[in-house]
Formats: structure tokens, sequence, C-alpha cells
């Protein structure tokens, strides 16, 4: 089980609100988008839940407040990938996506081949075997990318937040980051809370959207009660038309003026 409530949560920087009276639950295998305009603290809202910044509200796992569980059981419960990671010199991928299997780890700390498997498997899903035992600072953007993925998804934990995951990708492997953690959800019932730019690919593979607009919620409901001319117009100053994929997702296309 992974339910993830959050509940009237306030944040912000140096006494600066930057995101206010968010409330909102996922279900045990959600998937939650959120979405808005630049600015809007959808970084800060991800970093909140997370426990990373200073908040008020609460965020409950399981019915269960996350700022009283220890770090084992919270490393457990909430796995994070930031949009701007801080990488460790020297690692290898391999050693780096291993580090992901640290809350699992026995009284010895040291990995079994359980979580070898579950490393090699991920190496092989997005596209990074061949470069396993490559240096992370001689990796590209998108590669380095798709590396903190790979450590965020070993981690296995019942909630996933991911900040921008496809930023620097090319749609191919886009696709295939979000195939696998569709594929994950479903397997093993992981939640997930995923910011995203790409109003499409958020439309496609979240089940739910989250729109904020100044910090504060704006909207929320399915991709096709948020994703609306009228409302991307308000929030975004943006001129579209919505479209559809034959499934029914909507698409959005932006329209010259």
């Amino acid at each position: 089980m992974s339910r993830l409530e959050v509940c009237e949560l306030s944040a912000g920087y140096r006494r600066a609100a930057v995101i206010s009276g968010i409330s909102t639950t996922v279900d045990t295998g959600g998937w939650l988008g959120i979405i808005g305009p630049n600015g809007s603290g959808k970084s800060t809202l991800l970093k909140a839940i997370a426990g990373l910044v200073r908040h008020r509200g609460s965020v409950l796992v399981d019915g269960r407040p996350l700022a009283e569980l220890r770090r084992r059981e919270r490393a457990r419960a909430i796995g994070y990938a930031p949009q701007i990671p801080q990488l460790p010199i020297g690692l290898t991928v391999t050693d780096y996506v291993l580090l992901g299997r640290t809350p699992h780890l026995g009284p010895l700390g040291r990995e079994g081949a359980s979580d070898l498997d579950v490393v090699r498997s991920l190496l092989d899903r997005l596209d990074l075997a061949r470069l396993a035992d490559r240096q992370l600072a001689t990796l590209s953007g998108g590669e380095r990318q798709r590396a903190v993925l790979a450590r965020a998804l070993a981690q296995r934990a019942g909630v996933l937040l991911l900040d921008e995951p496809t930023t620097g990708l090319d749609v191919g492997h886009a696709q295939a980051l979000l195939d696998l953690i569709d594929e994950l959800r479903r397997e093993l019932g992981t939640t997930v809370v995923m910011t995203l730019h790409d109003l499409t690919l958020a439309a496609q593979y979240a089940e739910r959207l989250l729109l904020l607009d100044t910090g504060r919620p704006a909207a929320e409901g399915t991709p096709t009660e948020v994703l609306t001319p009228e409302v991307l117009e308000k929030r975004y100053t943006a001129r579209v038309t919505v479209l559809c994929t034959p499934d029914g997702s909507p698409v959005i296309a932006p329209i010259r003026g």
C-alpha cells in the first residue's frame, strides 16, 4: 500500500511563500501529474512532499505522517528524483544506481544478488547497460538524467516523486522512460507524482492532473477535464487547440497568431 495524502501544504524560501494551501490525495498505484506555468510552484511542491524544504501542513503515506518516520522508513516510503541533481564524483553508473538499494540492505549494508538484478534490469530498460561502467561525469545530459531516474526507480519506494523526468531526453527515450514507470506502477503498485512541462505527455500518462498557478491549485481532475482551451489560455496565456489521439487522450497544439 502507498496511498499519499497531502493536507493544506504550504512552503517557500526565506519567508517568501511559493505554494499555499495545497491538498490532494493519490490512491495506491495512482499517477498524478503536476502541471502549471513557469514559477507556479511545481518543484517546490515536490520538495515539500519529500520533506526537503520547510513547510506547513502534513504529508501522509498510508495514513502515517511522513515527518514521524525514521530515515530508512522514509526512504522506503518515498523516492525523489530532482530535476537538477547533485551527482557524486567518481562513481560509475552501476555504483550510482546501486545507491537506490540502500534502504533495502541488510545489517551488513552490502548488496546481494537480488539488488544487482534490480539494477541490471533498470539499466537494460533505460538503455544504460552499455554505459554501466562509465563514470557519471562522462555522460551526456540525457544519459545522466536517465541514470538519476534509474537510481530513484531502484529504490522501489511506495511513492515516487519525479521532477521533470523527461528533461533533456529525446522523444524515444522520454516515451521509454514513462512506459517503464507505468509498467512498474502496475506491477508493484507504486504511486507516482510527476511534474511535467509537456502537457501532451502528461495527459497521456497521468491519470489525474493538478494544475498550479501562482502557488495555488487552479484545477484538478482527469486530463480531459483540466486541459481545455479556456483553462490553458487563462493560466498559460497561450493560444492552443486541444486535439485527441485515437484512444481519446488530449493533444495540446499551439496556434500561430
